[in-house]
């Protein structure tokens, strides 16, 4: 069978490449054509039967954008991305198109494809539970089968009468299964040319704007952490994102010549499991350190504007998906204003010197791995589409 998967983010591209593992080992004649990342791409190049006429259409650092500024911003290219990406399903004649998370392109595409007369299923669902609960509209009428990832998000779809299919969180599969899990911090020192010696995680996020907006305040994180005398012979990690580059980076490494601060790509999983703690740009990663058992503080800032948007629309209680799972604040979360250096040093030196902090943080993160479920959730989700095609 033809399938047509659209993620639009780095996240997106690792559940992505999972889902298209388990699509293939359910259907080894699979022909995936995808807009993804490079773990997508790799997936579908390894396959020996790969269809070349299949493959990456386009890949999600052209098109991924967060917050509505920053839409608005780009909005004449994403719509040219939208206008293609629907000639090119017509002509490529798929048997279905996935549609993972990046709802504003993502609901356009399925509202296309389904009065085009193509199946269209939704993985891993857009967050109406959080915000734009009018989208529900569109899910029960341009989706035939939804897959969620998320345990709390049962009792939300069952009261809007939306039916779903779950199997579990696949990012369970994507942190047992990596090498990261697997190596000890001496092996991730010499494979990545590093001294041995402590160091503290610090994760931008994956999107231009994201990296510009939390660089300055961990670069100043870094400094006040590294002048401090207990500090002062750590590392800090940043885990350059997918699809970027180092000059997204250097205008804060090089101001004032830090070189206690290093940027590693491709590398962001080891670097989050073998920190001493974590900063964390609110997101996948934050769930991803959570499993990987490492001390974090979340902090995320935006566009003012979006911001203030966002206040009035959103109606949850946290901004991270791992204290969502657990309806509690299992690690701090730091907001704006609030996402300041002194603030994370005062954070992340507690984590660090208080070990009953950091049990406690570690019995909330037993709790979030027991919510997520077992492994074998992508398999299981290919394998759950698969059937729905044959019926």
């Amino acid at each position: 069978m033809k399938y047509y998967i659209i993620a639009g983010e780095a996240s997106g591209d690792l559940h992505g490449s999972n889902l298209m593992k388990g699509i293939y080992s359910e259907d080894p004649e699979a022909e995936i054509r995808f807009w993804g990342g490079d773990l997508m791409h790799c997936v579908w190049q390894n396959m020996e039967t790969a269809d070349r006429n299949s493959g990456m259409v386009r890949h999600y650092k052209d098109g991924a954008v967060m917050g509505f500024v920053e839409v608005v911003a780009k909005a004449r290219k994403l719509l040219g991305n939208v206008s293609f990406c629907k000639e090119d399903i017509l002509e490529w004649m798929p048997d279905v198109v996935i549609l993972i998370d990046y709802p504003g392109f993502n609901f356009k595409i399925a509202e296309f494809a389904h009065k085009a007369g193509f199946k269209v299923f939704y993985y891993i669902a857009p967050k109406v539970w959080a915000s734009r609960e009018g989208r529900i509209k569109k899910l029960k009428a341009y989706v035939d089968n939804l897959f969620i990832v998320f345990p709390f998000e049962k009792a939300y779809f069952d009261s809007k009468e939306i039916s779903y299919i779950y199997k579990g969180n696949p990012l369970i599969d994507a942190v047992d299964d990596s090498r990261a899990m697997h190596e000890t911090r001496e092996e991730f020192f010499v494979r990545a040319g590093l001294e041995n010696r402590k160091y503290i995680a610090m994760l931008a996020g994956s999107r231009k704007t994201e990296i510009s907006t939390m660089m300055p305040v961990l670069a100043e994180f870094a400094s006040k952490m590294h002048n401090l005398p207990e500090y002062s012979d750590y590392q800090f990690l940043i885990a350059g994102a997918p699809a970027r580059s180092m000059k997204d980076y250097e205008p804060w490494m090089t101001e004032y010549n830090r070189k206690y601060i290093k940027v590693l790509f491709g590398e962001t999983q080891s670097i989050i499991r073998h920190a001493e703690a974590a900063v964390v740009n609110s997101g996948t990663a934050s769930l991803e350190t959570a499993l990987f058992n490492t001390p974090q503080v979340v902090g995320y800032i935006t566009n003012p504007i979006t911001y203030w948007i966002a206040r009035k629309i959103v109606k949850i209680r946290y901004i991270s998906l791992g204290n969502l799972i657990v309806d509690r604040l299992a690690f701090k979360e730091f907001i704006q204003n609030d996402c300041n250096a002194d603030s994370l040093v005062t954070e992340i030196r507690e984590l660090i010197e208080n070990n009953e902090r950091r049990e406690r943080m570690f019995d909330s993160y037993a709790d979030i791995r027991n919510e997520l479920g077992h492994s074998g959730a992508s398999s299981a989700v290919a394998k759950a589409m698969i059937e729905e095609l044959r019926k």
